[in-house]
């Protein structure tokens, strides 16, 4: 029988999955694990300043009434992560900074015993590197092949690679089921989203490499019921781009009007070019928005394909925003080629002079596969494939302009000068948002800067200390 479920290209999975084929309900538990920067009770931050995510509540509503499950919802950035769990299948979201924490539960779950599924943005963009920690991997968008899988394992005949539908439709999709996840743990559980993809081709970006540029649209009457049935009053898109198509967001914005909302996302600067959309927006409850500004070099924005984005244009992008109501969260990232030692102090000044609401700063992250990485590595530039360094704050490539230790410690020095007080000042001044949001998250932020020697450094380079016990798994210390 193994030997013809083989040959059929049938995964062969434990004998205790098998016989949870035959009781009447599964025990899955969903994971989203994190690095240990991010653990519970790890990181900056004492407390948890993040808002609830929607990956594991979305897989939750996505599994099938033929399916008898009992579930239960992990999320490591609140709560831990027991070792003795009791679970006939166990899936974990990976993204690249996660991957190594992901296969350490992965390959102890199931010395247990236990199927593990790994899907998510990393194992999408190189699933060969999550294979061998797996019973299955999930390649794309889970909405049909998750509901696939699961039947599969109950029918004892589960595959070993799920690669998302040509076909994908968002539409008619259940609700993600936010009541599993403890909302008192989050800043808010009122997180939506209402599209996926973006039309762009930004080289370092994951995005066009793991799921393309085609962008898919929820039908806005949904997205409306949904945030009709959680009540909310104030919430989060976490779009990708939430303009992407200007059609569909021209008939989201005027949608959100009656609802009286106030609302985040993330956009383009191209909204700025467009009075009728950003307009509508404000009107809608837009608050505030986080763009990719990315680098004030053009050079750097052209060779990156981010050549849409024009740098003497941000304090524009800037003024119109305000004018609206509308605060900036502009986001930057170091590294790129045409970077050398001086650009952190200007760009920092340059956020400051722009008058930028809540700026921030990053290293330029190659994640595996896209346009950066490939060129990286062709260059013999990519330093380390330890995938926990890849979260946009360790330098993990060699820079062309600079040593690895003056980009690292060169974003420290943006951030200082970015949040000292008479930044903070010459910035606060000119923000629309209310006097307690922005003292508040300017204050956070400042001690955010303040601390960042103390968890980021680049010394992963010449070694790391021994291991450390912390009471649920072993975790390295960066030395």
């Amino acid at each position: 029988m193994k030997n013809s479920m083989a040959a059929a290209g049938i995964f062969n999975f434990p004998e205790r999955a098998l016989a949870a084929t035959l009781r009447p309900v599964i025990k899955i538990a969903l994971i989203s694990p994190k690095g240990p920067l991010y653990r519970h009770r790890g990181g900056i931050w004492k407390k948890s300043l993040r808002y609830q995510p929607l990956t594991l509540t979305t897989l939750a509503a996505l599994v099938p009434p033929d399916v008898p499950a009992e579930l239960e919802l992990i999320d490591e950035g609140i709560a831990n992560v027991p070792l003795d769990l009791e679970a006939d299948l166990i899936g974990l979201t990976v993204i690249t900074g996660t991957a190594r924490r992901a296969y350490e539960l992965a390959d102890h779950f199931r010395a247990r015993g236990i199927t593990v599924v790994l899907g998510g943005p990393h194992v999408t963009l190189i699933p060969e590197d999550a294979d061998p920690h797996a019973d299955a991997v999930v390649v794309g968008y889970a909405e049909d092949t998750w509901p696939e899988l699961l039947r599969d394992f109950m029918r004892g005949c589960l595959k070993k690679l799920y690669r998302q539908a040509p076909g994908l439709d968002l539409a008619g999709r259940p609700f993600a089921r936010r009541e599993l996840l403890p909302s008192r743990r989050y800043l808010t559980s009122d997180v939506f989203e209402a599209t996926r993809g973006c039309v762009h081709s930004c080289d370092f970006c994951v995005v066009p490499t793991a799921w393309g540029r085609k962008p898919w649209q929820k039908p806005v009457v949904e997205v409306v019921a949904d945030i009709r049935q959680q009540g909310a009053r104030k919430l989060i898109f976490v779009d990708l781009n939430l303009i992407a198509h200007r059609g569909y967001a021209l008939e989201l914005f005027t949608a959100l009007i009656p609802l009286r909302l106030q609302w985040y996302g993330l956009a383009t600067v191209l909204l700025a070019d467009d009075p009728e959309l950003l307009e509508l927006a404000a009107r809608s409850g837009c608050k505030g928005l986080l763009m990719g500004l990315e680098s004030i070099s053009t050079t750097n924005l052209r060779q990156n394909h981010k050549g849409f984005n024009t740098p003497e244009d941000y304090g524009r992008v800037v003024e119109r925003l305000h004018a609206q109501g509308i605060a900036l969260q502009g986001c930057f990232v170091f590294g790129l080629d045409d970077d050398r030692p001086d650009v952190f102090l200007k760009t920092a000044r340059f956020a400051v002079e722009a008058g930028i609401d809540l700026p921030r700063f990053a290293v330029v992250t190659p994640f595996p596969n896209t346009p950066l990485y490939k060129r990286l590595e062709a260059e013999g530039r990519i330093l380390t494939k330890d995938w926990e360094l890849y979260d946009g704050q360790h330098v993990v490539f060699q820079p062309r302009h600079m040593s690895v230790e003056e980009l690292q410690s060169g974003i420290e020095v943006a951030w200082k000068h970015a949040y000292s007080l008479p930044s903070i000042i010459r910035r606060i001044t000119r923000s629309p948002a209310p006097w307690p949001v922005r003292l508040g998250t300017n204050l956070g932020y400042r001690f955010y800067a303040q601390n960042l020697s103390r968890f980021y450094n680049c010394d992963w380079i010449i070694g790391r200390a021994p291991a450390k016990k912390t009471g649920n798994v072993e975790e390295a210390v960066p030395v």
